[in-house]
């Protein structure tokens, strides 16, 4: 009997939790040809979260749970879902139901097909305000046009990663992590499964746009060097047209002369220029400033305590 394991970061989410357990154990009450294993990644939550998640494992074998030391986000915590999962295919999966259960028969099925790797497309993005909204699929659209390797849009976490998938994925072990690139630069068979984006059952995102800037950011500089590229080419511009400008306002003044004036064109040269080079120096200095994280080579998360079950369908 094939063995699935339900991976669920979670950080601050002992009100959704409850809801949670109630939703899994009816799906795995139904899919009885699996053995079951749920994983709950606690990263570094400061509510009941973890007092929950023990309370869970004393009561039914099936909910194990890692706990992190302390809040190394979303994507550390996944990594160590990936080390500790034993399933032979994976699911990922959100602890606020918004990633609904009765999809994953669908996945599971598409898996048995032969598919690696059984993503979530978003039909819809629940209560999402319009500017998170536009934002985001402005983001995809960018990414698409820059990274080296196919970012799929409207595309998030929820999916199905068979065991081959997983070990590829424990083999990168980078700190600058953006999972949801990872998952296409990796390859394999590959298939959608259409659903409808809940709304959270309780609770509130912890996500703030501050948060979903950086890991902007982090998906465009960990798949492509565009932006260096874009800055030498925005040098090369400035300086030709620097130089058309200094060969004009010479030849002006070899022909008609120039009397002692353009100071508020030396001030918006200058302001744009130093511009320019702050704006190159900044996409030079995140360059750097990753690479000096990762050459650390320090752990991606620390694990604080652990509760695994010997057999995943044991309840």
């Amino acid at each position: 009997m094939k063995t699935v394991t339900l991976l669920i970061p979670c950080y601050n989410e002992e009100e959704s939790i409850p809801y949670m357990r109630d939703a899994l154990v009816k799906l795995m009450n139904d899919n009885t040809r699996y053995q079951w294993e749920v994983l709950f990644i606690n990263d570094g939550s400061c509510d009941r979260t973890l007092s929950l998640l023990e309370h869970l494992h004393q009561q039914d074998k099936r909910f194990c749970y890692v706990s992190l030391s302390r809040n190394f986000g979303k994507e550390a915590a996944m990594l160590a879902g990936f080390d500790h999962a034993r399933g032979d295919a994976v699911i990922i999966m959100d602890a606020d139901l918004q990633h609904p259960p009765q999809v994953i028969p669908q996945m599971l099925a598409a898996w048995e097909e032969g598919y690696d790797d059984v993503y979530g497309k978003r039909l819809s993005r629940g209560r999402e305000s319009w500017l998170r909204r536009k934002l985001s699929m402005s983001y995809y659209r960018l990414l698409q046009r820059m990274a080296h390797v196919d970012i799929l849009p409207n595309v998030g976490d929820f999916r199905l990663l068979d065991r081959r998938c997983i070990e590829v994925l424990k083999q990168l072990r980078e700190t600058e992590r953006y999972t949801k690139g990872l998952y296409c630069w990796i390859g394999f068979n590959k298939k959608e499964v259409p659903f409808e984006t809940q709304d959270r059952v309780a609770g509130r995102s912890t996500w703030s746009y501050r948060q979903l800037i950086g890991l902007a950011i982090d998906g465009i500089m960990s798949f492509t060097t565009a932006p260096l590229r874009i800055s030498a080419i925005l040098g090369i511009v400035v300086s030709i047209a620097a130089f058309i400008y200094m060969c004009a306002v010479l030849v002006k003044t070899l022909f008609w002369g120039e009397p002692v004036a353009g100071y508020p064109t030396i001030v918006v040269l200058v302001l744009f220029l130093g511009g320019v080079q702050l704006i190159s120096l900044g996409i030079v200095g995140e360059y750097l400033g990753k690479t000096f994280m990762e050459v650390k080579n320090r752990p991606v998360y620390v694990v604080d305590k652990m509760a695994l079950s010997d057999n995943p369908s044991e309840a």
